[in-house]
């Protein structure tokens, strides 16, 4: 029993992970119809913002002050890259959804390539506060603390997220235009502000979660968001494009089948099981868990 709980808890901690990265692509494609597949060099330079902070903030004592410090770093860049890449290149590109893409896979491997050529290759290991390593007992279960704070991070950045969306004027736009671009374009709303806040978000939620992935992965990458981005890509179509909720629901279905599968069935049949609910959600419900039926 102990084994199964540890499982489901640092299930939950991915989950976590795989909604930071998820988030905001669904909110892109599902407002703007764009595939921004250089998602996941977002995640990589979070991760790297946050080790660069660990590793050159020594005048800041505490490691958990820090590390505090590290993810609020990597989130303001997160956000300035995420609304940069979309006002100088995905704004020149809105009608042509075939230039969307051959544009982000060029700049996600340009990313990689420049994280690569500054930081080398190797995975550069994170610093981290003593407490990430030790463990909490929960149902009989010695659960890292690591993975509950990812967790936390994550619930905490949904509930925020959901909050915007429904109590501010840009989360209505935004929402709004989910639903029905043209009608809010018709109403006389500037959508291009919504397009740029959305990107930015989209970038702030990918580098938390870039941050908290070198804590999860004992290390950051320049390609660990990109390997993580095709995870991230099941999640935003199981849960439909455009919703939060579904985004985080189907984060936690994909996290759990993924890995109580490798651990009770073999290593890797897990990423097979996770294509195939991806089938068969597409056959029975192709708008996703809770995505809106075309009309």
């Amino acid at each position: 029993m102990s084994t199964f709980v540890l499982i489901v808890v640092t299930s939950l901690g991915l989950a976590g992970l795989y909604f930071l990265l998820a988030a905001g692509l669904s909110l892109i494609f599902g407002l703007m119809n764009v595939l921004n597949l250089a998602h996941g060099a977002f995640f990589g330079i979070g991760g790297y913002a946050a080790w660069l902070t660990m590793d050159r903030l020594e005048v800041v004592s505490s490691l958990g002050l820090r590390f505090l410090v590290a993810v609020l770093v990597a989130a303001v860049v997160g956000l300035v890259v995420g609304a940069l890449v979309e006002r100088l290149l995905i704004a020149r590109s809105y009608d042509n959804h075939l230039g969307q893409i051959l544009l982000t896979i060029g700049l996600g491997f340009a990313l990689v390539a420049l994280l690569g050529g500054v930081f080398s290759y190797d995975a550069q290991p994170l610093v981290q506060p003593a407490w990430f390593g030790q463990t909490t007992e929960l149902l009989g279960a010695r659960i890292p603390n690591s993975r509950l704070l990812i967790l936390a991070v994550a619930v905490v950045l949904l509930a925020a997220l959901l909050l915007f969306l429904a109590k501010t004027r840009h989360g209505l736009v935004i929402r709004a235009g989910v639903e029905n671009r043209s009608m809010v374009e018709a109403l006389g709303i500037d959508v291009s502000r919504s397009f740029t806040l959305v990107f930015a978000l989209g970038g702030l939620l990918a580098a938390v979660g870039g941050a908290l992935g070198a804590v999860y992965f004992n290390g950051i990458s320049p390609a660990l968001g990109t390997t993580q981005l095709i995870f991230a890509f099941i999640v935003v179509v199981i849960g439909g494009l455009g919703s939060v909720t579904g985004t985080a629901l189907s984060a936690v279905v994909v996290a759990l089948t993924q890995q109580l599968i490798n651990f009770y069935g073999a290593p890797g049949l897990g990423d097979i099981a996770v294509v195939g609910l991806l089938a068969a959600v597409l056959l029975l419900r192709p708008q996703g868990l809770l995505g809106a039926v075309a009309r």
